[in-house]
């Protein structure tokens, strides 16, 4: 005999049954740094190779990774020859352009609003235990901008470096 909600209370009982069933089954939590296989303890970030005319990059995105990447996977920051794991990359696009102006009258140079840094690099983490590539990325871009009335282009770059972190970051942990 097939099974027949005949009303709204058997309805919601067996609605409530089924909810409670299926979640009480379901044990998943969340932690940071749980992605990583757990014999990974350590990490190494080595400073980026740079293909670009912008020497500073290597080492502002060195720092932003040191600061933030071991601590948001749980993991202590170590020397590559010792490490359980390495975070490197090569830096291979920065370029400022200009995504909003007020065009001029004719023969008037254009109001340039905002400027916008891309910075584009190769990164990859490898599980140097295993020596298998854990998370890669050939063309990871991002963008930041600013205001040329009132912000510098060192804004801008510090806020694509933020974000090019929180991506890394990101991929480390989709993989999980």
């Amino acid at each position: 005999m097939p099974f027949r909600l005949t009303s709204g209370t058997r309805a919601a009982e067996f609605l409530s049954l089924t909810l409670a069933v299926g979640l009480g089954g379901c044990i998943y939590g969340f932690q940071a740094g749980a992605g990583f296989p757990s014999y990974i303890k350590t990490v190494a970030i080595v400073p980026f190779e740079n293909e670009t005319t912008r020497p500073e990059l290597t080492d502002e995105i060195f720092q932003a990774l040191l600061k933030e990447f071991p601590r948001s996977q749980g993991l202590r920051p170590a020397g590559e020859d010792v490490a359980d794991a390495v975070v490197r990359g090569v830096i291979t696009r920065y370029e400022i352009s200009t995504p909003s102006y007020r065009p001029g009258q004719p023969g008037e140079v254009p109001e340039v609003l905002q400027r916008q840094v891309t910075l584009v690099v190769r990164v990859q983490i490898v599980n140097l235990v295993d020596n298998q590539i854990l998370w890669e990325s050939q063309n990871l871009t991002v963008q930041g901008q600013y205001l040329e009335e009132r912000e510098t282009e060192d804004q801008g770059r510090a806020m694509a470096i933020r974000l090019l972190v929180r991506r890394i970051i990101d991929g480390a942990q989709s993989n999980w």
